[in-house]
């Protein structure tokens, strides 16, 4: 674990009493750990200069290949039906490689707790994780143990940044056993086709791997400042989104936030899953109507294996389905 300077601690120290981090589904604070403004910074592997100046050299996966042509058999999509999930059960659940991961209770602490009522996260089965490098250097064993089943990593943002605590991060948690899959961060300034390639350059295209993702949100920290029309958000969605399936074979899961979802996103995509970020209310108050495969219910979880805030997630669905719908995208 990595120690902080006292000039550090005293800034953060600071910040928290202010009030920084996330409380509730407000416009502009619903953004994801990828774009906390308030942590230190690690030491990169590859500065974030290094990237704008030259970034073939970020790339670690290789060259973008030529995308390649898949079955239906198998393009999955991943949408709870009329249970969460179970449409996904494949007739054999065994796991990837040869076995099933094991499922830990969850034990994580939340700074900021919300009384969700009858339909608590809490009663749910299979917790997880989404981090950057605003997390600094995890302690992957110890997060796993605390619940944390699963994990979604920051790869990339934009057509030239690469999250320099990913790749560490990515090898990490799959040596703690950890199911994990990468995210992207769009940017509204940058054509989607180049955001596509750069993600697939960085990110390895690995069959045990979790579905990719689309993290789309208004950031209003970021130097982005354009706000698309809903016809040109959901077709540069749409690029994106075909092209990584293409490659992965797998499609894509779409990340949200409320007021993103208000202005852009009711009633599109229905054959994507879709992650929704709801830290004050179930989603089907927030969202209602739509299926969800992943629900992001904190920005203010407190854990062991890593220092400060860490957003938490759940899975929708029982243990058993969790196994099946891991299962079906490792096929």
């Amino acid at each position: 674990m990595r120690h902080l300077s006292v000039v550090s601690a005293i800034v953060i120290f600071g910040l928290v009493l202010s009030g920084c981090g996330f409380g509730g589904d407000r416009p502009s604070r619903e953004t994801t750990s990828s774009v906390r403004p308030a942590s230190p910074v690690p030491s990169a592997e590859v500065s974030a200069v290094a990237a704008k100046s030259a970034p073939e050299a970020l790339a670690w996966a290789g060259p973008v290949p030529e995308p390649q042509a898949f079955t239906s058999a198998q393009r999955t999509v991943g949408m709870p039906v009329e249970r969460p999930l179970a449409m996904l059960a494949p007739e054999n659940p065994a796991g990837p490689r040869g076995g099933r991961t094991r499922v830990y209770s969850h034990s994580f602490r939340d700074a900021h707790p919300i009384n969700f009522g009858k339909k608590s996260p809490r009663k749910m089965a299979v917790h997880g994780v989404d981090v950057s490098r605003w997390q600094g250097d995890i302690n992957w064993a110890k997060l796993r143990s605390q619940g944390a089943n699963f994990a979604y990593i920051k790869a990339t943002d934009g057509g030239d940044h690469l999250d320099p605590m990913f790749k560490k991060n990515w090898r990490r948690a799959n040596e703690a056993g950890l199911k994990r899959g990468a995210y992207h961060f769009f940017y509204w300034c940058r054509t989607a086709g180049e955001q596509a390639d750069w993600f697939i350059r960085n990110v390895p295209r690995d069959p045990t791997a979790l579905p990719p993702v689309i993290d789309v949100e208004w950031n209003g920290e970021s130097s982005c400042k354009r706000r698309p029309s809903r016809e040109r958000v959901l077709e540069k969605m749409q690029v994106f989104v075909d092209k990584l399936e293409r490659h992965y074979g797998q499609r894509p899961i779409i990340y949200t936030a409320p007021d993103f979802y208000r202005d852009n996103l009711q009633g599109a995509f229905p054959n994507h899953p879709f992650w929704l970020r709801s830290v004050a209310a179930h989603p089907s108050k927030v969202y209602p109507g739509r299926k969800w495969v992943f629900w992001q219910y904190s920005g203010s979880g407190l854990s062991h294996g890593v220092e400060g805030r860490i957003d938490l997630n759940v899975f929708n669905g029982s243990e058993e389905d969790w196994h099946n719908w891991v299962a079906a995208r490792s096929s």
